[in-house]
């Protein structure tokens, strides 16, 4: 087996598994559904194409907290397109400032496309939503015959550098995983509706998925290892 990592890092990230009229929610960590979703977005597989999407949809997934965020409410207007009639006030949901390590693992031949698919993509990843690019790379590499639990606990943290100076007085640090529940751990794991069947304007359908929560240690990066604090970096774009 193989596993593919991915950085999710941004401003604005929205991850919604349900939405009742005009509220749509974000959920606190990436849905399966959204970044099976994004990599075959980068492989250039249309919607509606389920046959193509089965293979990537059977991957395993997990998804590691390195930041949780903050969530944010926004309202938003629209008028209807021929009409002119102003459209009910829909009211959204973000996570702010907030930085995830997702994995998928699966078969070494399938991940391998899509890692090249990610660096070449089609259609340009976006964070739950267009409005939501990524700040940074979403690469973090391909590890061939390895496992979620262990990439997720090998991969530095990467959280951004004001959020890991609150930590500079620690050895180390414990994040939590979410990630896809064992045979034998079903019965005791969490439910989440985000395993995707069809992406299909039509017919969106999604199956539930067992998810289990765990953690992982990572080492802190020393006081000499974090960026200095500049005041204005906030200002010239280059705070990490």
């Amino acid at each position: 087996m193989s596993v593919l990592g991915l950085r999710l890092a941004g401003p604005l990230q929205s991850w919604g598994a349900s939405a009742r009229f005009t509220r749509r929610t974000t959920e606190s960590a990436p849905t399966k559904s959204a970044v099976i979703g994004m990599l075959a977005a980068a492989a250039g597989i249309e919607r509606g194409d389920d046959t193509s999407l089965a293979p990537l949809a059977d991957l395993r997934f997990a998804v590691r907290i390195d930041q949780p965020g903050t969530r944010l409410r926004d309202f938003q207007t629209a008028h209807h397109g021929a009409s002119g009639k102003s459209m009910p006030l829909s009211e959204r949901f973000y996570l702010a400032d907030a930085v995830f390590v997702a994995a998928v693992e699966g078969d070494p031949t399938l991940l391998a496309g899509l890692h090249a698919a990610l660096r070449n993509p089609v259609y340009a990843p976006f964070l739950g939503r267009r409005s939501c690019p990524p700040a940074q790379p979403v690469d973090l590499g391909l590890h061939d015959g390895t496992s979620l639990l262990q990439v997720l606990s090998e991969v530095p943290w990467q959280a951004s550098a004001w959020y890991r100076r609150q930590y500079r007085d620690r050895a180390d640090i414990e994040l939590t995983v979410l990630r896809e529940a064992d045979n034998e751990e079903a019965e005791f794991a969490d439910t989440f509706r985000d395993q995707p069947i069809s992406y299909a304007a039509e017919h969106r359908r999604h199956a539930p998925r067992a998810v289990v929560s765990d953690s992982v240690r990572l080492t802190v990066p020393s006081a000499g290892q974090l960026p200095r604090h500049d005041p204005f970096d906030a200002l010239t774009g280059e705070s990490a």
